[in-house]
């Protein structure tokens, strides 16, 4: 499996990695995000937000579980499954990956099972205090050929 490595040195950087990903982003794309509290994954969602023209503030829905956002380009479905590990309810996920928008899942791992087969895995790690690798593994065509694209524009750069 390919993998795309980015590093980068601020929150502005991971900022802007997410909103040029989304700008290529169509329906029903979906995204996982991992990494330890603090590593940037609301970071990345809210770049991710911010470059689909989302005006409203976006944080992460730990309570609530899912999120949703309506006023941009595409519609966005921010989930945190941190706490639905013992959940052997169907909480109707599989409703939100065909719903003509994005879907980010934090802590997707928990959820493995009832993912898409096609989709993108970011995984943001903690180097230090500013600095973030963030690693994209895609699953499936569409999302190599999204890294790809991001990988060359980050080169030309």
């Amino acid at each position: 499996m390919e993998k795309y490595e980015f590093i980068t040195k601020s929150t502005e950087d991971t900022t802007m990695i997410a909103i040029n990903l989304s700008k290529k982003l169509e329906p029903n794309a979906v995204i996982t995000l991992e990494g330890d509290l603090g590593a940037g994954k609301t970071t990345f969602t809210k770049g991710l937000a911010k470059g689909l023209g989302i005006k409203r503030n976006v944080n992460s829905p730990t309570f609530t579980i899912i999120k949703e956002y309506h006023d941009g380009r595409l519609p966005l479905y921010h989930m945190d499954v941190y706490r639905v590990e013992d959940s052997d309810e169907d909480l109707g996920f599989d409703e939100y990956f065909h719903a003509s928008g994005v879907t980010v899942v934090e802590w997707a791992h928990l959820i493995e099972e009832q993912l898409p087969s096609e989709r993108l895995d970011i995984k943001i790690l903690y180097v230090d205090d500013t600095t973030r690798t963030i690693i994209m593994s895609p699953k499936g065509s569409y999302y190599v050929g999204l890294c790809k694209e991001l990988n060359d524009e980050s080169i030309s750069h």
